[in-house]
C-alpha cells in the first residue's frame, strides 16, 4: 500500500530480472514504495504520465524507445527527477543523459556477489531520499594551519607562474551545473579550476573528456599526481581518490592520493578545500559549493573563509540538492548564496 508520505518511484528496465531486483531492493527500504515497472522507454513513459511518480530509475539501454529518447519526452512532457542505472562500459552515457535532464546516476555492481548487490542498494536508496530531504546535519570545522603572512609574502614572490585558482564543489545534478559555470567563465588563461564532483572511478575520467570536448576555453583532464597548476586548465578530482593542492619548486601541483576506508567522500570537497586554505596569499582564491546531497564542503568553507578566501554557495531555486550548499551557507562564512545564473556571473566576475 502506498502512503502520502512514501516516495513513489517506476522502475524502468528492459531485463526482467534488473526490474525484480530494483523493485525489491526499493520496496525493502522505508518510505519509498515501487508503484510500476516498464520494460522499455515507450512503456516507461506511458507509466510514468499515468503514475507521475516521484522519481524514476531509468536504464538507458532499451529497445522501442531508449533511455536517451525518453528522458527527452519525459522532460517535456511531465519533468520528473531520474536517476540512470549505468554499466561501467559506458561512462559517457551518463553525462548524455545528464544533459537531457536526468539528476544524477549509479553505478552497476561488476558482480553479483551480496556485497556489490547492498553497495547499489544502500547508494541508490540515499539518492532517492536525498533528492526529497536534500538538508543534513552540519558539523562544526576543525582549525586548519595555513601559511603565516611571512611565509606567504615570501612563498609569493617565489611563485611568479601561479594561476588564479578556483575550486568547484558538487555532488547529485553537478556535472550540468560545474558546465555552466565554466562556459560562464569564458577564455580565461590566468586561471586554473579544481573540481571536486561526488562519483565513482572512471566515471570522473568520462567527464572530463566530455567536459573537455564542449569547453574550447579550457583543457580539461582528470588530474593526475604531480600535474603542475597551469592557467586555462580544468583538473578534476580523481573518483575514488583525493584531490588536494601543494606549493613545491616555485610552482602548484595536484596532489592525488588513493581514498581510505575512513574518508566519507572520494573525492573530497572538503579536503581540497582545505588544502587551498593552506595556500591562500599565493594567488587570488575563489571557490563555490553547488548542488549535492549531505554537507561535504561546509568544514572546507570555513576554513577558506578564516584564510580570506571568498566561498559562494548555490541557491535552493536552483540547486537539484540543496544540501551541499544549505551547508555550507549555515556555516555563515560565505560570502553569497546565488541561483546558479548569477553565481556563475559573480565567479566570472572575479575571475577577470
Amino acid at each position: 500500500m502506498v502512503t502520502k508520505a512514501d516516495i513513489r518511484v517506476l522502475v524502468v528496465d528492459d531485463s526482467a530480472a534488473n526490474r525484480r531486483a530494483i523493485s525489491q531492493l526499493l520496496d525493502a527500504a522505508p518510505g519509498l514504495k515501487v508503484v510500476d515497472r516498464a520494460s522499455d522507454g515507450e512503456d516507461g513513459l506511458k507509466k510514468a504520465l499515468h503514475h507521475r511518480p516521484d522519481v524514476i530509475t531509468l536504464d538507458l539501454e532499451m529497445p522501442k524507445l531508449d533511455g536517451f529518447s525518453f528522458l527527452r519526452l519525459l522532460m517535456a512532457r511531465a519533468p520528473t527527477p531520474v536517476i540512470v542505472l549505468s554499466s561501467y562500459g559506458h561512462p559517457s552515457d551518463v553525462f548524455k543523459a545528464m544533459q537531457l535532464g536526468a539528476v544524477d546516476f549509479v553505478a552497476k555492481p561488476q558482480g553479483a556477489d551480496a556485497a556489490a548487490i547492498e553497495e547499489v542498494r544502500v547508494e541508490l536508496v540515499e539518492k532517492i531520499r536525498g533528492l526529497f530531504d536534500g538538508r543534513r546535519a552540519d558539523p562544526r570545522p576543525s582549525p586548519v594551519q595555513r601559511l603565516s603572512p611571512a611565509q606567504a609574502k615570501a612563498a609569493k614572490l617565489e611563485l611568479p607562474r601561479v594561476p588564479k585558482l578556483l575550486a568547484l564543489g558538487a555532488s547529485t545534478g553537478g556535472p550540468p551545473a560545474v558546465q555552466r559555470v565554466l562556459e560562464a567563465l569564458g577564455p580565461a588563461s590566468e586561471l586554473c579550476v579544481v573540481v571536486a564532483q561526488h562519483m565513482p572511478a572512471r566515471f570522473t575520467d568520462a567527464f572530463a573528456e566530455r567536459l573537455n570536448h564542449v569547453l574550447p576555453s579550457f583543457r580539461v583532464s582528470e588530474a593526475k599526481d604531480g600535474d603542475v597548476l597551469a592557467g586555462g586548465h580544468v583538473l578534476i578530482a580523481p573518483g575514488g581518490a583525493q584531490l588536494e593542492i601543494v606549493a613545491r619548486d616555485g610552482r602548484l601541483f595536484a596532489s592525488v592520493t588513493g581514498g581510505s576506508p575512513y574518508d566519507r567522500h572520494a573525492p573530497s570537497v572538503d579536503r581540497l578545500f582545505a588544502s587551498l586554505a593552506r595556500l591562500a596569499g599565493l594567488t587570488p582564491i575563489a571557490a563555490a559549493v553547488l548542488t549535492g546531497m549531505g554537507n561535504d564542503g561546509a568544514d572546507g568553507t570555513v576554513a577558506l573563509a578564516q584564510a580570506g578566501v571568498p566561498v559562494w554557495a548555490e541557491a535552493e531555486e536552483s540547486a537539484v540538492v540543496f544540501g551541499m550548499p544549505a551547508a555550507a551557507a549555515a556555516t555563515g562564512k560565505t560570502k553569497a548564496v546565488l541561483p546558479l545564473g548569477p553565481l556563475s556571473a559573480a565567479l566570472a566576475a572575479w575571475a577577470r
